[in-house]
């Protein structure tokens, strides 16, 4: 497993858009890909909740991947967050 972290760019945090299409990217791949925001975790394929976990702009957010999927969920996330 591989995990990074990354603080949210988007001015709206990871409301509706951004949350569905990392939903998307994370469905493409057969690995378990996890989204942490302090103590709560969730699985980056369950729209719902991840916006429960009321993600805004400058949180840090610690993403967590098998190492297959690492590189194109990193590169998504920069370009998306």
């Amino acid at each position: 497993m591989k995990y990074f972290e990354y603080i949210v760019k988007e001015e709206l945090g990871l409301h509706a858009r951004p949350a569905g299409l990392l939903v998307k990217e994370a469905k493409k791949f057969h690995s378990r890909i996890t989204i942490q925001k302090g103590e709560r975790q969730v699985l980056a394929t369950q729209l719902m909740k991840l916006l429960q976990l009321n993600v805004k702009k400058e949180d840090t957010i610690i993403i967590t991947v098998e190492e297959n999927a690492a590189i194109q969920i990193e590169n998504f996330v920069k370009e998306n967050l």
